[in-house]
């Protein structure tokens, strides 16, 4: 590029008419392509297991106009916590908008609808979000609310783990929502290619069991959070991260088979554990 401009440059300087390299280099696209595969040691969903406390893998793709509007598709593969049957699989089906309130402040508006190929019925559902994310020096800092209104696939439909297994439904249809406020925060460490990370999450929902068996708030409402790291090598990034819920065993007994690895009635898939995930952009 420089030689070229160079060139440019001396022809001018010559008397010779030369062609400005501006005139021969395309305008950016308006529309950009993204995406990322990720193996992860365990697939955590706002610090409940849905892989059985197993590896996942993942993957997703986004599609952005420079208008702020995307569109995007991310999945992963389950295991155990109730009966997702089909494929085993969450893909959720994603569109948003982004818009910058400041240089350093975004809003990003959207929803997620949540599908499970081939699971069991009245499982999927939608869930719109509004995320505000703001960087000071070295920090970024988000504050997200997520809220799905009433809808079957968050119902109490088993009252307890004992019905799910039993197959007795003891509100079938029931529609209750869910409510999940988020605070996340990234402080890029000087000199170096480390990213600390932490996050807390409290969710409110219905303290039962879905149509699946499964609930988007077990237990009613809890907390989550975590504490890692990212570390980044061109477009490799390495996480490891402590990750737990104040969900005790005692007051999950109820949701129990469930709500254990391999659904055994023993254990807990929402205890706190280290998560390390692999993940390469492209």
């Amino acid at each position: 590029m420089h030689i070229l401009r160079f060139a440019a440059a001396a022809g001018l300087l010559a008397g010779i008419a030369t062609p400005a390299f501006a005139q021969d280099t395309a305008p950016p696209s308006p529309v950009t392509v993204s995406g990322s595969v990720t193996l992860a040691t365990d697939y955590r969903l706002r610090g409940v297991s849905q892989s059985d406390k197993d590896g996942a893998i993942q993957g997703g793709l986004t599609i952005a106009h420079q208008s702020g509007i995307y569109v995007g598709a991310w999945g992963s593969n389950l295991s155990g916590w109730g009966t997702f049957g089909g494929s085993n699989m969450e893909l959720d089906l994603i569109g948003g908008y982004k818009h910058k309130l400041a240089d350093n402040a975004t809003i990003d508006v959207g929803l997620t609808w949540y599908m499970y190929p081939g699971g069991a019925s009245k499982t999927d559902y939608a869930e719109p979000y509004v995320k505000l994310s703001g960087t000071t020096g070295p920090a970024t800092l988000t504050a997200s609310a997520f809220y799905a209104p009433k809808q079957q696939a968050l119902g109490k439909w088993y009252r307890t783990g004992a019905d799910a297994a039993a197959g007795v439904y003891t509100d079938a249809g029931d529609k209750e929502d869910n409510l999940y406020l988020t605070g996340d925060g990234a402080f890029a460490i000087a000199g170096t290619p480390i990213t600390a990370k932490a996050h807390i999450g409290h969710s409110w929902g219905n303290d039962g069991l879905g149509p699946n068996a499964t609930s988007a708030a077990p237990t009613g409402d809890y907390w989550d959070w975590s504490l890692g790291a990212d570390t980044t090598y061109r477009n490799l990034t390495l996480n490891v991260s402590y990750v737990d819920t104040d969900i005790t065993r005692r007051s999950a007994a109820y949701l129990q088979p469930s709500f254990s690895r391999g659904q055994d009635g023993t254990g807990s898939i929402a205890d706190g554990t280290i998560v390390a995930s692999l993940t390469a952009a492209f």
